[in-house]
């Protein structure tokens, strides 16, 4: 009766605590939360054996294995250390083939031509049978196979409304005949305003996918108000949404379904930018990897122009192409975006705020996935001695004497005061530099995805590749500026509030 995430975590725990001294793990991460991909990191560092892991998730990779194979045109080719070295290895290799292979280009040109010349003059015949030998005994250099790298790009969004929506005291949940309502997440306040990035943390279980659910509409809250907002254009991505496509039909006709009135070459072109190129825009999608009907699902999602994009596990299935492709994509859009991941550099690169639902309540977390990384293993992962709980609410404080109350209600009045008009410009400020950041980190990120592309150092884009390292200097002067008057802006803050 369980479900193909909870099958494959059981399985995941056999293939663990078996006494073993080869370890073989395909694609581990899929159907994880966060927390469990953490703590599994953990683990296999510890594990004694040796490990042979296939996976999509580069940070997890990065963490754990310290050689990376790689297979191509038929060949296996070790690289030594973690995924992020074997990226520039390759890059590397990629540019010194491309200069071989022109180098053996030219000597091929200069052998053929001399034969071509001389072979059939008699006192020159005997060096043209050499050179036609010494071109024979020549293997064939291929460069190696760099594809063009998959790009797309979310169209411009619908004009936003602000606030987008609004949960009043809401409770999420489900509904359940004949007995309680399931209650999740309870006493939600929480406005989304346009232009947030928001990335929703909390383990397993916690409720992200009931709150994401019911942010889009799809759950009434079982108590408390949710107003959506006129304007209010949503996109929402869910495994479960995979399984509501056709699988007799085919790209093309899932999308003329939602663009009725678009010529077929525009559809197929659109298509064909999500990689559903030419005959496999009509290919029946039962045909297609798990990976190629996400793609295909959002690429549906895409071409509504929503301003607001609800995205929960965009990346299970997607090979690492496809993920860079979309975090490139996520970075570069311009509308709300709130998005349940447990791929961190999606998160790093795409959000700019952390939610978290814990306990049952929906709270900012304040910091970033190490800080969230530490709080779990300081709680949830703990072993339950050394748990650490949530913060508790203070206690409240000893009631005033009635014939003093007023007058200390008159001072603490004016002390707010004083606090709220001095913190008001420093707040101003901290908003306009976290505005900034956000921007100039996703121009790092756009930078970052083409410097890891393998493309970007081929010899015919040596002008564009000075030109993106220095860009990627320049972002990071400006990113370390603009921290640091963050930080201390955010310390004026903090010594106003003592």
């Amino acid at each position: 009766s369980f479900s193909g995430g909870w099958r494959m975590r059981l399985n995941l725990a056999q293939a663990l605590m078996c006494r073993s001294d080869l370890l073989l793990l395909d694609e581990p991460t899929n159907h994880l939360d966060l927390d469990a991909i953490l703590w599994l990191e953990e683990w296999l560092k510890r594990y004694a054996g040796t490990l042979l892991i296939v996976s999509h998730d580069r940070d997890f990779l990065d963490g754990v294995v310290e050689v990376v194979v790689h297979i191509e045109a038929k060949k296996l080719r070790r690289y030594s250390g973690n995924y992020s070295s074997f990226e520039r290895q390759r890059a590397e290799g990629v540019m010194l083939a491309a200069a071989q292979y022109e180098k053996q280009q030219r000597e091929r040109e200069h052998l053929e031509s001399f034969i071509n010349r001389f072979r059939a003059k008699a006192t020159k015949a005997k060096q043209a049978q050499s050179r036609m030998k010494m071109l024979a005994r020549m293997e064939e250099l291929a460069p190696l196979h760099v594809s063009a790298p998959l790009s797309f790009e979310f169209r411009e969004p619908l004009k936003a409304p602000d606030p987008l929506l609004v949960l009043e005291d809401a409770d999420a949940g489900y509904k359940m005949e004949g007995g309680p309502d399931k209650l999740v997440v309870r006493g939600i306040k929480f406005s989304l305003q346009s232009g947030q990035r928001y990335g929703l943390l909390g383990i397993n279980g916690a409720g992200k996918s009931t709150l994401i659910k019911t942010i889009a509409g799809e759950l009434a809250p079982l108590a408390g108000k949710a107003i959506f907002n006129k304007g209010l254009a949503v996109g929402y991505f869910a495994q479960h949404q995979i399984g509501m496509l056709r699988y007799d039909e085919s790209p093309l006709w899932h999308l003329s379904r939602i663009a009725t009135n678009v010529r077929e070459q525009e559809l197929r072109n659109y298509l064909g930018s999500f990689n559903f190129p030419g005959d496999m825009a009509t290919t029946l999608i039962a045909t297609f990897s798990g990976g190629e009907k996400a793609r295909l699902a959002l690429a549906l999602i895409v071409w509504r122009r929503p301003n607001l994009l609800l995205l929960d596990e965009p990346t299970n299935h997607l090979d690492l192409e496809t993920r860079e492709a979309l975090t490139v994509a996520l970075a570069q859009f311009e509308g709300t975006l709130v998005l349940v991941s447990h791929d961190r550099h999606l998160l790093r690169a795409t959000t700019d705020q952390f939610l978290i639902i814990a306990e049952g309540r929906l709270a900012p977390f304040d910091g970033d996935l190490e800080d969230y990384r530490d709080w779990l293993f300081r709680t949830k992962l703990a072993p339950s001695e050394e748990a650490v709980p949530l913060p508790e609410a203070e206690k409240p404080a000893v009631t005033a004497p009635p014939a003093d109350r007023r007058e200390q209600k008159r001072r603490e009045a004016e002390v707010r005061q004083r606090q709220s008009a001095a913190r008001k410009p420093i707040e101003s400020r901290i908003k306009r530099l976290e505005e900034k950041m956000a921007k100039l980190n996703a121009h790092k990120a756009a930078i970052d995805a083409q410097l890891a592309d393998p493309a970007s150092y081929g010899e015919a884009r040596k002008e564009a590749l000075k030109t993106l390292i220095v860009d990627q200097a320049y972002v990071a002067r400006e990113l370390a500026q603009l921290e640091a008057e963050w930080l201390e802006q955010q310390q004026r803050l903090e010594q106003l509030a003592a």
